[in-house]
């Protein structure tokens, strides 16, 4: 037996996590609606991001995604990520956006609902297609090696967990209840996740100081 700890000198260090960068519905718009008609492979990687933001699966789930998966303009799914600990069926109803996106691909060879390529393709097409469509803003974002503040355009950081985050970030800014918008992208009821969303916009805290008046 070893009366040395060789780990005594090292620590798990928290992991540390900003804002939570999302897309306005105003630039969903603008990338839902900017004409890349010239490049199909990136038009069909747009309408796709798109969807994911209108549903706010993860990228798992989305690649999952069949067209069995749709019942009565809804999607159903169980969360891949907590189908071994809680089961339990998502359900999100479809806007007209989503369903105009589906309708251009119903004749889609495939059991599943989109033509997917790889999530590293995927990711890189939602970079460029940021770019055409000029949602260029500086964000502020954490250096993962050196855990600084650092500004970048937000189209270098994009990619297909945006999506998410701006369901669940323009959700949470309209209803401003996590255990509702929760039950629509899959997180656990009370998840922490909704904790970072509380600090997202100005607006919000305009209105709760408000009443103080």
């Amino acid at each position: 037996y070893t009366n040395n700890n060789p780990y005594k000198k090292f620590k798990i260090v928290e992991c540390i996590y900003g804002r939570p960068i999302y897309i306005t519905i105003e630039e969903r718009n603008q990338i839902y609606k900017k004409d890349i008609s010239n490049n199909s492979n990136l038009e069909i990687q747009r309408d796709i991001f798109i969807f994911q933001c209108l549903i706010g699966c993860r990228v798992s789930d989305l690649y999952k995604l069949k067209k069995s998966n749709i019942i009565n303009e809804a999607i159903e799914y169980i969360p891949r990520k907590t189908k071994d600990d809680r089961p339990e069926t998502v359900r999100v109803p479809l806007n007209e956006t989503a369903k105009e996106i589906l309708i251009r691909y119903e004749n889609y060879d495939g059991i599943y609902l989109f033509p997917f390529i790889s999530e590293q393709k995927y990711n890189n097409a939602i970079k460029k297609i940021f770019e055409l469509a000029e949602v260029t803003r500086f964000v502020t974002v954490i250096n993962p090696t050196t855990r600084e503040e650092e500004k970048r355009p937000i189209n270098e950081i994009a990619s297909s967990h945006l999506a998410r985050r701006t369901f669940c970030g323009n959700l949470y800014k309209q209803v401003k209840d996590p255990n509702l918008v929760g039950s629509l992208s899959g997180h656990a009821e009370g998840s922490k996740a909704f904790a970072r969303y509380r600090d997202i916009d100005e607006d919000m805290k305009k209105d709760l100081v408000k009443l103080l008046d």
